[in-house]
């Protein structure tokens, strides 16, 4: 999820240690003058979110049977040009598939806002912020390095970060800032949450990648270390990137086919856009009170009415 500028996240959020899927076509994606829809699931909770809502309303609202298909970020940009899938719902901004799918094949527009604007950056446990408040600035990292050491890290502090399939700047960061500290990848969103979760219920001082909107923020409080200014290509070379996470309005896609023919589900899923505190609001539900999807779309929609029915066409 989570990716970097011209690599970006994510989340992921990212957040999203997904299977390559895309050989997996849904028998619902792009079929003709059926009322169907599919839409790419990306494995960080901040996106199972706005597609259990999408889901929802397209089943309830307007009549739609709707398939969901886990794909990793960069593979879901491939199964949405074939037609595989017909949306994705929220993109932290991969610059060459756009170029190539957008601009050059024209395989796959542009979807609108989802509202939500998404953040990636590395943070420390507020309570290890306070009491050591030069640890916010990435020149002082080195010197903390022997309180973020773990087992897996060796002789070096540990840089935790979420599933391999997200696309992050973090081992060109540590090399090009000279930081003697080693990336571990706790392998998904959900594994990263619960190392997060020990961590803090221990009050040990961790140093992570992360990302905004998540729900967890809420529980376990984190400030961010600030890196080197984000500048608009800074982070256009992936070995060379030395330099903070930009703040990314996330995006929504839609394929091409699907968004001239695809009726009132594509004009809905245009037109579906909402707030950080919503989504969060559906993602705590389904990751802290283990609600389904589903059980936590409902209730969401249940209680946001005057929200939900200015995205019906």
């Amino acid at each position: 999820m989570a990716a970097g500028a011209s690599a970006l996240l994510l989340l992921t959020l990212t957040g999203c240690g997904a299977a390559d899927m895309t050989k997996q076509a849904s028998p619902f994606a792009n079929a003709q003058g059926a009322r169907t829809v599919t839409l790419s699931v990306q494995s960080w909770v901040g996106a199972q979110a706005n597609v259990a809502v999408a889901q929802y309303l397209l089943e309830h609202e307007l009549g739609y049977r709707v398939d969901t298909v886990q794909v990793d970020e960069v593979p879901a940009w491939d199964a949405l040009s074939q037609g595989r899938v017909d949306a994705i719902l929220e993109d932290w901004g991969h610059p060459d598939q756009e170029q190539r799918y957008v601009e050059d094949k024209k395989t796959i527009v542009r979807g609108g806002d989802l509202g939500v604007t998404g953040h990636i950056g590395w943070f420390v446990p507020t309570y290890f912020a306070e009491q050591h408040p030069d640890v916010t600035d990435w020149k002082n990292l080195n010197k903390y390095a022997d309180k973020f050491r773990t087992p897996e890290s060796g002789g070096k502090g540990q840089l935790l970060d979420g599933s391999p399939s997200y696309v992050t700047n973090d081992k060109a960061l540590v090399k090009n800032l000279k930081l003697d500290y080693k990336v571990v990848f706790a392998g998904s969103e959900a594994a990263q949450i619960t190392q997060i979760k020990q961590f803090a219920n221990q009050k040990k001082p961790f140093l992570t990648y992360w990302y905004t909107p998540q729900w967890l923020s809420e529980q376990v409080p984190m400030t961010e270390v600030k890196l080197p200014p984000y500048k608009e290509g800074c982070d256009a070379d992936p070995a060379k990137v030395a330099c903070a996470y930009p703040h990314t309005p996330l995006q929504k896609y839609l394929n091409a086919d699907f968004a001239k023919k695809g009726g009132k589900a594509a004009d809905f899923l245009k037109k579906f856009k909402w707030t950080t505190e919503d989504q969060n609001e559906v993602a705590l539900m389904i990751a802290d009170q283990k609600l389904t999807p589903r059980q936590a779309a409902k209730k969401w929609v249940d209680s946001h009415e005057s929200t939900w029915r200015t995205w019906l066409p």
